[in-house]
C-alpha cells in the first residue's frame, strides 16, 4: 500500500469514528445497528461498511460505547471529554492537564492510545473510584507536539528500529529498509514519525538526519538541540538575505534619528561576549542631575516584517546558550556585527533616555531612535575591579586587552555614578517586594576538544547588577510609557504571577529542615520573607537546592498582551526593550514602540498574543535545552573523577531512590534504592526521606553524604552515584 493511500485510510477510519460518536451522541436514549449508522453517514460501499463493523466492535472492547443489545450500540451514560496536554512519566503512565480542572486526569500506560508526551489530546473520564483520583483514557490524539525523535539507530537484514533517547517516548519507532537514509548501525539519528496504524505495534518512521556516533561531543550537543527541535544552522537562503544587507552607516539615516555620537557612551559584558546588545551613555547636567541612556541595538531596522529573515527570527524567537556554543537567533552578519554595539564604531540603536537625580529618581524620559559611538568596551571584571577599587588603572590580571590599561576621569566616575545610582533603584526595589534571585551559575572551563577542565560559579556582583538595574529601568518604563496611554494599545508585556500558595507551603515544609520559615502573614511579609531565606542560605550547603526549589514554587515569567505586572520584579508595567539580538519579543517591542510614537492605531491583539505564546514556548524549550547541555558537560566532567569521594547534600528522594548534589561543584546524581544494601529501605513521603525497615536509619532530604561514581552514560545523560553513608 502506497503512503499516499495509508493515509487516505487512515484519514477514512477517523472520519467513520467521528461519525459513529455523532450519531449515538445526537441521541444518547436510542440505540443503533450498524446499517442505521451507516444510513446516517451515507456510508453505501463494501470497504466503508467493513471499517464501521470493525470500528464497532473495537470501541466497544475499548468501552469508548456500549452494546445494549446484540447488534445494537448506544453512547455512555455520564461520559465527559476533556481537552488537554498529556505528560507522560518516566515509568509510563501519564497524566493530562486540563484547563480549569483543579486535578490532572491520571492515564494508565494501557490507555494512552499511542499519545506521545506533550500532544494536545481528548480525554474521556471515567466514574471516580474509591481513590477518588481522576481516571481516563485517550481517545483522539488533536495536535502532535512534535513528530521528529532523536535515537539509536537499529539496522537489521529487511528493517530497522529507532530507540529514542528520550525516556518519556515509550515506543521504539519502525523504519522501512527503504527510508534508512544514510544511517549506518547503532549511530545516532532523527527519525521522523509518518504514521501509527492503530493494529500495529510500533508507529512508522523515517531517518531524516544522521548526528553521529554516541557519546560524541558534537553528536550529543546537536542532539540535545535536535530533541527540542531547535536547530543548530541557518538555511542557506537565511545567510545569504542576511549577508547581502547594507549595514554601512548612512548620515541620511542618521539625521533622521537623535544624534549621540558625542556623548561618553561605552558597554559592559561578559569577557568572552561577541554580541554588545546594550550601551549606556552618561552625561551630568547643568542642574546637577545626570543623564543616563540606554541603547540597545536597533534589530527592526534590519529585521524587517514578513522578510525571509524576520520569519527565521520568529521560528527560533531566542538565541540558545549552551555549554560550549550560542546558537543564535540571528546570522552572524548581524549579531555579531552590524547589530553588536563594538567600540569605536558608530550604530544605529533604540534608546531609552533618562534624567536622573541623585537619588535615583527620574524626571524625564524620551524613547526614540538614535545613532552612538562607543567609546569603551568593559567586561565584568573590569567594571568591578573600577567601582571596588575606585581606580582608574586596570591592571593586566583583569584587562581583556591583553595589558594593563588606564581609563580616562570621566569614565570612572561614570561608573561608579552609575553605580550609586543602580543601588538605590535596587535597594528601592527590594523594600517594595522584589524577590532577589542571584542563583549560582555553574560554568566549566574547557579545553580546546570541549573537555571540561574545572567548574566554577558566576556570582553576580555590582558591576553585573549595575548593568541590571538600568536595563530593569529601560524595560520597565517602556512598558508603562505604553501601558497607561488611553485608548488602551496592544503591547507585549513580561508578566509574572503571584506564587501558588501551595507551592510556597511545600517549600517552608521543605526549608524547615534547615531552620527557615517563610512568613505567610501578607503579600509583603512572603516576599520578605523568600528574599532572607535567599540570604541566609548564601554559602550554605543547601543553598543550591533551596534557590532551585524557590525558583520551582514561583509561576513562570510568560509573555502576553494582558499585563498582569510582575510580581518578583514588584512591577506594575514589564517589558522586554533590551535584547533584540537574542530575543523576538524585544524586536516586537521595539516594532510596536516606534508604530505608536509616530502615532499609530491599537494593533490587533490576537495576532501578537498568538506570537507571545510562540516566544513563551520557545524561550522554555532552549532553557529546557540549556539545563540539558549542561547536565552533559557535568557527567563528561565527573568520567574523569570516578575514583574519587565526594561529599554531597541530598537533593531529592523518590520511590525509586535519592538524588545527590555534590557541593564543591553542583553535580547531581541518583543513588537507586535497590544499590544501598546495608537495609531495605521505603520511601517516606511526609518525610522526604528513605527509611531503613530494620535499623530504622534514614536518608532524607538535606542530609549531607558521601558518594563515588557508580556510572555515567552521556547518551541517556544519567549519572549514578554509589552511596557510602553519612557524611
Amino acid at each position: 500500500m502506497t503512503k499516499k493511500k495509508k493515509r487516505a485510510n487512515q484519514h477514512r477510519k477517523n472520519e467513520i469514528t467521528r461519525g459513529i460518536f455523532e450519531v449515538l451522541e445526537k441521541e444518547p436514549n436510542k440505540s443503533f445497528n450498524y446499517k442505521q449508522i451507516a444510513s446516517k453517514l451515507e456510508i453505501n460501499d463494501t470497504e466503508g461498511r467493513n471499517i464501521l463493523i470493525k470500528r464497532l466492535g473495537q470501541l466497544k472492547a475499548k468501552e469508548r460505547i456500549r452494546e445494549f443489545e446484540k447488534g445494537k450500540y448506544k453512547s455512555l451514560e455520564n461520559k465527559v471529554l476533556h481537552e488537554g496536554k498529556i505528560e507522560v512519566t518516566a515509568r509510563g503512565n501519564a497524566y493530562v492537564i486540563v484547563d480549569g480542572l483543579d486535578d490532572d486526569i491520571f492515564i494508565s500506560y494501557n490507555k494512552i492510545n499511542r499519545a506521545f508526551d506533550g500532544d494536545i489530546v481528548e480525554v474521556l473520564v471515567k466514574p471516580k473510584r474509591k481513590s477518588n483520583k481522576l481516571e481516563g483514557e485517550v481517545v483522539n490524539i488533536l495536535k502532535r507536539k512534535k513528530n521528529n525523535f532523536v535515537g539509536i539507530f537499529d539496522l537489521h537484514k529487511s528493517f530497522a528500529f529507532v530507540r529514542p533517547t528520550d525516556h518519556k517516548m515509550y515506543t521504539d519507532i519502525f523504519v522501512p529498509i527503504n527510508q534508512v537514509g544514510k544511517a549506518k548501525d547503532g549511530e545516532k539519528v532523527i527519525v521522523e514519525v509518518l504514521s501509527w496504524e492503530e493494529d500495529a505495534e510500533s508507529p512508522t518512521g523515517k531517518v531524516v538526519e544522521v548526528l553521529g556516533l554516541p557519546g560524541l561531543h558534537n553528536t550529543e550537543i546537536h542532539a540535545i538541540l535536535a530533541e527540542y527541535g531547535l536547530p543548530y544552522h541557518f538555511p542557506k537562503e537565511v545567510d545569504h538575505y542576511a549577508n547581502k544587507l547594507d549595514t554601512a552607516i548612512k548620515e541620511e539615516e542618521v539625521s533622521k534619528r537623535r544624534d549621540m555620537r558625542d556623548v561618553l557612551t561605552f558597554t559592559i559584558d561578559p569577557r568572552d561576549a561577541k554580541d554588545f546588545d546594550d550601551a549606556l551613555s552618561f552625561q551630568k547636567l547643568p542642574n546637577g542631575n545626570y543623564e543616563v541612556g540606554i541603547h540597545i541595538a536597533d534589530v527592526s531596522y534590519y529585521v524587517t516584517p514578513d522578510s525571509i529573515l524576520d520569519e527565521e527570527a520568529y521560528e527560533r524567537a531566542t538565541s540558545v546558550y549552551l555549554v560550549d556554543r550560542v546558537v543564535p537567533m540571528l546570522p552572524e552578519i548581524l549579531s555579531n556585527n552590524a547589530c553588536s554595539l563594538r567600540p569605536k564604531e558608530d550604530k544605529y540603536t533604540f534608546s531609552a533616555i533618562f534624567e536622573i537625580d541623585n537619588q535615583a529618581q527620574v524626571k524625564s524620559e524620551w524613547f526614540g531612535r538614535t545613532a552612538i559611538h562607543s567609546d569603551e568596551r568593559f567586561a565584568y571584571e573590569e567594571a568591578q575591579y573600577i567601582i571596588e577599587n575606585k581606580s582608574r588603572d586596570i591592571s593586566e590580571e583583569i584587562s581583556i586587552r591583553g595589558k594593563a590599561y588606564s581609563v580616562s576621569e570621566e569614565i570612572k566616575e561614570a561608573v561608579l555614578t552609575l553605580n550609586s545610582l543602580a543601588e538605590i533603584m535596587r535597594e528601592r526595589r527590594m523594600n517594595a517586594g522584589a524577590i532577589s534571585f542571584d542563583k549560582l551559575e555553574v560554568k566549566f572551563n574547557l579545553n580546546e576538544e570541549n573537555e571540561p577542565l574545572s567548574v566554577y560559579f558566576k556570582e553576580a556582583k555590582a558591576a553585573n547588577k549595575l548593568i541590571e538595574e538600568f536595563m530593569l529601568l529601560a524595560n520597565r518604563k517602556v512598558a508603562a510609557f505604553i501601558g497607561k496611554q488611553k485608548p488602551k494599545k496592544t503591547f507585549v508585556y513580561r508578566v509574572h504571577d503571584e506564587p501558588n500558595e501551595d507551592k510556597l507551603m511545600a517549600l517552608n515544609g521543605i526549608i524547615s529542615k534547615f531552620g527557615h520559615k517563610l512568613n505567610f502573614n501578607n503579600k509583603k511579609s512572603v516576599s520578605a520573607s523568600l528574599n532572607k531565606l535567599l540570604e541566609d542560605v548564601k554559602g550554605q550547603k543547601e543553598q543550591n537546592l533551596v534557590d532551585t526549589l524557590a525558583i520551582r514554587s514561583m509561576s513562570k515569567a510568560i509573555y502576553t498582551t494582558d499585563n498582569i505586572g510582575h510580581y518578583g520584579l514588584a512591577f506594575d508595567y514589564y517589558s522586554h526593550f533590551t535584547s533584540p539580538i537574542r530575543r523576538y519579543p524585544d524586536v516586537m517591542v521595539h516594532r510596536l514602540l516606534q508604530h505608536y510614537l509616530e502615532g499609530g492605531k491599537s494593533v490587533n491583539a490576537e495576532s501578537v498574543e498568538e506570537k507571545c505564546k510562540h516566544s513563551s514556548d520557545m524561550e522554555y524549550l532552549a532553557s529546557s535545552a540549556e539545563r540539558d547541555s549542561i547536565k552533559y558537560m557535568q557527567i563528561k566532567f565527573m568520567q574523569d573523577h570516578k575514583d574519587q569521594e565526594f561529599v554531597g547534600v541530598i537533593s531529592g528522594v523518590t520511590e525509586w531512590g535519592i538524588y545527590v548534589e555534590i557541593i564543591e561543584n553542583k553535580c547531581e546524581g541518583m543513588v537507586r534504592i535497590r544499590d544501598i544494601k546495608d537495609d531495605y529501605y521505603t520511601f517516606d513521603e511526609k518525610q522526604y526521606a528513605l527509611v531503613g525497615e530494620r535499623r530504622k536509619k534514614v536518608y532524607q532530604l538535606g542530609d549531607e553524604v558521601r558518594v563515588m561514581v557508580k556510572d555515567t552514560d552521556l547518551v541517556k545523560r544519567h549519572l549514578d552515584f554509589t552511596l557510602l553513608g553519612k557524611a
